[in-house]
């Protein structure tokens, strides 16, 4: 079994990384600032995306987070310490990047969240392919509390969850637990705190029992078509299975199918 464990190379050792049976789990590691975004961890974060996403060898990243918190959201203090516009542009351009990698990336991403997941952090979930949710973990999209509408936070909010929803959470600000975040779509499974763990694990094992050319040709595909019109989506979406039906996992699958075996996955 192949397990290694690594903190990525910043000096306060900001992102955990462990590779375990071809899941990554990155792990944000600011606990005293409940894991908060800050210029360094965006960029830690879209480094080890980056890396991931060329790899063969990984099959499923989990995002998780150190300390009592998922994510909650921006760094704050940080960014009142640059009062500049052409600062802000850039930060908020950095963090859109991350978001768009956690799609663009081959491998299904799965967001394990405990505690709080608020304005970006809340975003940060709805990004991911996947989420997992402990019982007590709370949801929002915090930033009209302190006069900042979470434009970029809705972004991902609102393709996760119906509009009414998401324009209620956007202009209340308040927080929706976890039983009503998987009702309204913004997680998948909502578990025990203990059980936490084995629910991601469970969902990983899922995807890693597929055939990975399968996968990575379905991620690009199901991004591609939902935001298309209905006869563009069934074009661009046609095209991906006849390319997927000429690849040896597909062959192999069926026929695995019609002879009541396992399949073996070649990737190709």
């Amino acid at each position: 079994m192949a397990v290694t464990e690594t903190a990525v190379a910043t000096d306060a050792a900001i992102l955990l990384r462990n590779d375990r049976d071809g899941v990554a789990t990155l792990t944000l590691n600011r606990p005293n600032q409940f894991n908060a975004l800050s210029e360094e961890l965006l960029d830690a974060l879209q480094a080890e995306l980056d890396a991931i996403a060329s790899s063969e060898a990984h099959r499923v990243v989990v995002i998780a987070g150190a300390g009592k918190a998922f994510c909650a959201g921006h760094d704050l203090k940080q960014m009142r310490s640059r009062p500049q516009q052409e600062y802000y542009r850039e930060l908020f351009g950095r963090c859109a990047r991350v978001m768009l990698s956690l799609q663009r990336i081959p491998q299904p991403v799965i967001a394990r969240v405990h505690g709080i997941a608020t304005a970006a952090g809340c975003q940060l979930v709805a990004a991911c392919d996947l989420a997992v949710a402990a019982e007590e973990a709370r949801f929002a999209v915090s930033g009209i509390n302190v006069g900042l509408f979470c434009s970029t936070p809705a972004v991902a909010l609102s393709r996760n969850v119906a509009r009414k929803h998401a324009a209620e959470m956007l202009f209340t600000g308040e927080f929706v637990d976890a039983r009503r975040a998987a009702e309204i779509g913004l997680v998948n499974r909502v578990v025990a705190a203990d059980e936490l763990d084995s629910e991601v694990q469970q969902l990983a094992d899922a995807i890693c029992a597929k055939s990975p050319l399968a996968i990575r040709l379905g991620k690009e595909t199901f991004y591609r078509q939902v935001e298309l019109g209905l006869e563009e989506a069934y074009r661009v979406a046609s095209g991906a299975m006849v390319c997927n039906m000429m690849t040896e996992d597909a062959a192999e699958g069926i026929d695995a199918f019609i002879e009541r075996r396992t399949p073996t996955w070649r990737g190709r």
